[in-house]
């Protein structure tokens, strides 16, 4: 009998279901560095009009169309505001520094969102001893704050600045569809307070590969030429298009139901003596504060011995993610498991 085993490290170890392999395998295709991929441009088309934005660009990953769009938006030598827990400044090799060669502003904020005022603040004035901010760069939800949900009346006051001082604004939307299953804020008066957001497809909605970006059609013809730069250009992408069609389609309005595993987990969590608090559990993001920070490592080992992958988090902290992947079953299997660690 094989071992009993569920997997909480990230929502980026989802598998395609049966059902988005056949649409990946019944794909109709072609080069999509010459603009002929019937579904990669089907998948761009849709996602274009879903945010209601003039265009849209398929490329490999979500670091991938945060450059792109970082590259975009500012000129060597600029700055780039964003929170000091931001993936496109902690994750992602550098790469604003190396793609780019920006500066960036970190600002701390609460769970990982900025506010309008303290974003203010640090607008730098025209001086020469100072760089120019020339982006800001939001993420929804924030990875680092548990899965946090920006308030979108803070969202509207950063873009009502962003327009006032016409500096372009950026959201690192990989989760993007957690933070709209909660705000309820219709898509695209919430993607019109943007310039550009990238949006992953390979995390909760399924996808094996790829994620989006949006923004008007000059924004998108100059990231076509920054991806194939990036040795992002792909030829027969449509086999994975057609996942991200299927998850668009399909797995968005299902959203929810991991976010309700998340907090089962989290209330099963509170209630152990190891376990100091956990940060609020907003979407499908739980992350736990243990009591003794030295004991995280031997924590992660006993999960893994019970059958339950759980992943770091920074001193003292574990994560777990729950995604399509996660059956109540495994919840409540993970949960009894918790008994004897």
């Amino acid at each position: 009998m094989d071992r009993y085993f569920v997997d909480f490290r990230s929502d980026t170890f989802t598998k395609p279901s049966k059902e988005m392999l056949a649409a990946m395998f019944n794909a109709s295709v072609g080069d999509d560095v010459y603009g002929e991929d019937p579904t990669v441009n089907e998948l761009q088309d849709y996602a274009a009009q879903l945010f209601g934005k003039e265009a849209a660009l398929f490329c490999a990953s979500g670091t991938q169309t945060n450059q792109i769009a970082i590259n975009i938006h500012v000129k060597p030598g600029g700055e780039v505001i964003c929170h000091e827990e931001s993936h496109v400044y902690k994750y992602e090799g550098g790469g604003i520094a190396k793609n780019s060669g920006a500066s960036v502003r970190l600002l701390p904020g609460n769970y990982g969102r900025l506010k309008a005022s303290e974003i203010e603040k640090w607008i730098m004035p025209d001086d020469i001893h100072f760089p120019v901010t020339q982006l800001i760069s939001l993420e929804d939800t924030a990875n680092r704050g548990g899965g946090a949900v920006y308030d979108f009346r803070d969202i509207e006051e950063i873009s009502r600045l962003a327009k006032a001082t016409n500096i372009p604004l950026h959201l690192d939307g990989a989760r993007v569809f957690n933070a709209l299953a909660v705000n309820g804020v219709e898509i695209k008066k919430y993607a019109s307070q943007f310039d550009s957001i990238s949006i992953c497809l390979s995390k909760g909605l399924g996808a094996p590969v790829g994620s989006l970006l949006v923004g008007t059609k000059e924004f998108i013809h100059q990231a076509r030429r920054v991806r194939k730069v990036m040795g992002g250009g792909m030829r027969q992408a449509g086999f994975l298009a057609a996942a991200g069609l299927y998850a668009l389609k399909n797995n968005v309005g299902r959203l929810t139901e991991d976010h309700a595993k998340a907090k089962q987990l989290e209330s099963a969590f509170l209630k152990l003596d190891w376990v100091e608090t956990t940060l609020p559990v907003e979407t499908n993001i739980l992350v736990v504060i243990l009591k003794d920070e030295i004991k995280r490592d031997s924590m992660i080992r006993k999960f893994e011995e019970s059958g339950v992958k759980v992943s770091a988090f920074g001193p003292g902290m574990i994560r777990l993610v729950t995604h399509l992947d996660i059956s109540a079953e495994d919840v409540a299997y993970t949960i009894e498991q918790l008994k004897d660690i």
